[in-house]
């Protein structure tokens, strides 16, 4: 399928765009003919190029806290006191407003055909792009509530310029409605897309019927602390509909926008800047997942710098590696002299999976205890080798740990340095290109999780499935997700080693890989019921853990991971309790000037909101809560069946 991206030439909203020499505008005027009107099928495209539910300034900001709150990864100095204060955030909560206009002006489109022939035709597209807009403004609301949404990118059609926040309960209701039109449209009897223009599912509306349907499980799984027998409704309801569910991987919604642009580069690659960068992974989580054999922990995460070469270089000089790598190394010692014989089970890749400990002033504050695992930690320089002995030339060190894997949110270019490490003795280089970039949005690993946390609900099966049938195809859909978005977007290490580490192991999912996951006890859906919840909200955890917002809001709508587990524990902090850990954004502060100001302050108003802007730290943001989560378990508190 072919895809590239087109300017349109005149919208409703040129408008905005009434700049240039008045002599070419007098040209273009001469003939209204020379005035290009986008059909549906284009505006369409234009509402699929501005969908992006988590941008480069939300990575940027919002995923740093939403991680470290959740406790799903850890600062890379270290959790210290002010690791609940609130930085910039990358949105306002208007994400769904930038495809709304494009689903606004589809329909007045639309409503200017003359023949209900051609209206009916056309309707798929503004359904597919409503589908899009309530995805972002479920976005929108989970941090800040109320949003405007029915009376938003009105304007140019009568409305107002000064639209109402509607409530986060008026939202769901709404989006539950157009969701079901949306699927009616979808399945009525010649109803189509143009498989050109829809990047999405390529023309197929059935497809877009399954989205629509899936999307619903978004929605009633926030809420439960609020309404829990309308949430069990809307699973019942989404698993006997005749359109079906995103069950398998082949129906996920998981595309790239562009291969060609004439508009941005950022369409196709995303991005080029830096992110994440004082963020690492949990040490808890990737030890879980390291320990069952979880091929998850190579797509979510980065290797660590420590393969074999860097390994048998310390041997070489004789010096002292950390004991926690060294502990997966085989080795034979002969008068004070380690030789490197390989790794120990499971060996390559696995053990280069390192998270950082979640504990309190884990960072150089408390080197005595911590220091190995810092970055550059002062107990483990290294320099060449000058006349077969170590030098004074060459200093490096080695990353211990693990990021997040960022290739799988960024297309761009990547300096390869902070994946791929080399002796001071050696240079090697590796020139990755940038790569068109694919994103997952809603799948099969996500539905189907869901799925088993309402069987559950239900005493243990929904819709002829049991809890576990739902679970097993989560799981399986999960690591086949990830190992398809790493394929697409070509991370390190997929499919290749570089030639430079004999013993490198590559990423990509072996044969058998899911099975032996499975078979691990901590991932059998045993145990009490309320033993089973957990397992499937870690699962969902691990499944989000390249989405911070869904993973943020399963952290908090859920309780886990749990204070005490056994399984990935959450660590209660003494110096900080959870109830001064936010659970939503700051509001920023309205200008008076702006025209909306009463409405927001109103909006404010009504649902106990104060006015807070960066730099927050404390009880605020953790006591005045989103109406959804109002009455959800405290962070780390678990829940009972």
């Amino acid at each position: 399928m072919k895809k590239n991206i087109f300017i349109i030439a005149v919208v409703a909203l040129s408008s905005l765009l009434l700049t240039g020499c008045t002599k070419e505008f007098a040209e273009l005027n001469k003939s209204k003919t020379a005035v290009s009107t986008p059909n549906a099928s284009q505006l369409f495209y234009e509402s699929v190029v501005k969908f992006e539910p988590q941008g480069y300034l939300e990575w940027y900001y919002n995923a740093p806290m939403m991680y470290r709150w959740a406790q799903w990864g850890v600062p890379t100095g270290g959790f210290s006191a002010g690791f609940t204060s609130t930085s910039e955030t990358g949105d306002k909560g208007s994400k769904s407003i930038d495809v709304l206009r494009y689903a606004n002006e589809i329909k007045h489109y639309i409503d200017g055909l003359e023949s209900e022939d051609d209206k009916a035709a056309n309707l798929p597209y503004y359904y597919a792009s409503k589908v899009l807009a309530i995805y972002l403004g479920i976005f929108d609301t989970d941090v800040y509530g109320s949003r405007p949404y029915t009376e938003a990118a009105s304007y140019l059609y009568g409305g107002t310029l000064t639209p109402k926040y509607d409530t986060q309960e008026e939202l769901f209701s709404t989006w539950l409605t157009e969701l079901d039109e949306a699927i009616t449209c979808f399945t009525a009897s010649g109803a189509a897309l143009s498989g050109s223009q829809d990047v999405v599912f390529n023309g197929s509306v059935s497809k877009w019927a399954k989205f629509a349907n899936s999307l619903k499980l978004r929605i009633a799984v926030r809420l439960l602390s609020q309404n829990k027998a309308q949430a069990q409704k809307i699973a019942g309801e989404v698993v006997a509909a005749s359109c079906g569910y995103i069950e398998s991987v082949d129906d996920d919604v998981l595309f790239n926008k562009a291969t060609e642009s004439s508009e941005s580069g950022d369409v196709i690659y995303h991005w080029n800047n830096g992110f994440m960068t004082g963020i690492g992974a949990n040490g808890s989580v990737v030890d879980f997942m390291v320990n069952n054999l979880d091929p998850r922990v190579r797509f979510c995460y980065t290797k660590n710098q420590w393969s074999s070469k860097i390994i048998k270089a310390y041997y070489e000089r004789g010096k002292e590696i950390p004991d926690f790598i060294e502990k997966d190394v085989d080795y034979t010692e002969v008068d004070g002299k380690k030789t490197f014989n390989g790794f120990k089970a499971p060996g390559e890749p696995w053990v280069r999976y390192h998270g950082l400990p979640a504990a309190f002033d884990a960072g150089k504050q408390n080197s005595a205890t911590y220091d190995e695992w810092m970055f550059d930690a002062g107990d483990f320089p290294i320099y060449a080798m000058e006349d077969g002995v170590e030098g004074t030339s060459g200093l490096k060190y080695y990353r211990c740990w693990s990021y997040f894997n960022l290739m799988m949110v960024n297309g761009r270019t990547y300096s390869p340095s902070s994946f791929f490490a080399t002796t001071p003795d050696e240079t090697f280089s590796i020139s990755p290109n940038s790569r068109p970039w694919y994103g997952l949005y809603l799948g099969a690993g996500e539905v189907n999780l869901y799925l088993a946390e309402f069987a559950l609900y239900n005493g243990g099966n929904l819709g002829g499935k049991s809890a576990d049938d739902y679970y097993t195809a989560g799981l399986t859909a999960s690591v086949q997700e990830y190992d398809k978005l790493c394929r697409l977007n070509q991370c390190m290490y997929y499919g290749t080693t570089y030639g430079y580490d004999p013993l490198e192991g590559v990423i990509d999912l072996q044969d058998g890989e899911i099975d032996t996951m499975l078979a691990q006890a901590d991932y059998k859906l045993t145990g009490s019921n309320t033993d089973k919840l957990e397992k499937v909200f870690l699962q969902e955890l691990i499944h989000f853990t390249m989405f911070p917002n869904e993973c943020y809001v399963t952290a908090r709508r859920s309780g886990y991971p749990k204070i005490g587990s056994s399984l990935i524990p959450r660590i209660d902090y003494t110096q900080v309790p959870v109830t001064q850990i936010p659970r939503r954004f700051d509001t920023g502060a309205p200008a008076e000037t702006d025209i909306m100001y009463p409405i927001l302050v109103e909006a404010y108003k009504n649902q106990g909101f104060t006015v807070t802007t960066p730099g927050e730290n404390g009880s605020t943001l953790h006591n005045e809560r989103v109406w959804y989560d109002q009455g959800a378990p405290e962070w780390g508190a678990g829940q009972t069946l």
